[in-house]
């Protein structure tokens, strides 16, 4: 069983972890790979609202991908998309990332090779990874104007989609461990931390949401 309190400090890593950024018309829109294709949906829908004229799908695989997704995350991504409408025309894959950092050098890199001019960057990702993918995006590319985004969704309604409420608490606790641990090691942007988020995040780890945290002296995001 997961307590109320457990419930209610959930919910409060959930909102600290959602930027709350509007989205508008930028120069690309970048889906990072994961095991949730609802990062492509919503990638899939921006596009279509004319908020990025091309689209980039970044993600290899990783120990919960490699069994859904056995040609990459991207790769699966741009099937997704262009099943959902998106021309194969516009759509970029970067298909070796393996981490948060990685999607954002990597398709850096492929975005300068194609020579496509960026001032301004969708950035779509989980829900409760907003705020841990825009901070390493603005440290590792601070020249271009990061916009975060995701699938517009409760807690509860996430929860379901994945079926596996404690996990879905573990990751949470994970993204904010990485939101404090990883600003200094150089992999993301310092961001300040309220006291009642720094206290949920606290219990929830005392009460054992632990399976996503990672060593504090890890070297990726």
């Amino acid at each position: 069983m997961i307590s109320a309190q457990a419930w209610a400090d959930a919910q409060r890593l959930w909102d600290f972890q959602q930027m709350g950024h509007e989205p508008r018309p930028c120069s690309v829109a970048i889906g990072l790979g994961s095991h949730d294709l609802g990062v492509a949906d919503a990638t899939a829908e921006l596009f279509h609202r004319g908020m990025a004229p091309v689209v980039l799908f970044t993600g290899a695989t990783s120990r919960t991908t490699r069994d859904r997704m056995p040609r990459g995350e991207a790769e699966h991504y741009r099937d997704r998309a262009v099943e959902l409408g998106v021309p194969a025309s516009v759509i970029l894959v970067e298909p070796n990332a393996r981490n948060t950092g990685e999607n954002i050098r990597f398709s850096r890199a492929l975005l300068e090779e194609r020579r496509i001019s960026v001032s301004s960057a969708l950035l779509v990702s989980k829900p409760y990874e907003e705020r841990r993918a825009y901070a390493t995006a603005r440290k590792l590319w601070p020249e271009i104007e990061w916009v975060s985004a995701s699938t517009p969704m409760t807690l509860p309604d996430y929860v379901d989609s994945i079926g596996d409420a404690r996990l879905v608490i573990d990751m949470l606790v994970g993204a904010q461990q990485r939101l404090m641990v990883y600003p200094r090691q150089g992999f993301m942007i310092e961001q300040e931390v309220p006291d009642d988020v720094l206290a949920a995040y606290e219990r929830l780890r005392a009460d054992g949401f632990t399976s996503r945290l990672v060593p504090e002296t890890a070297d990726r995001t």
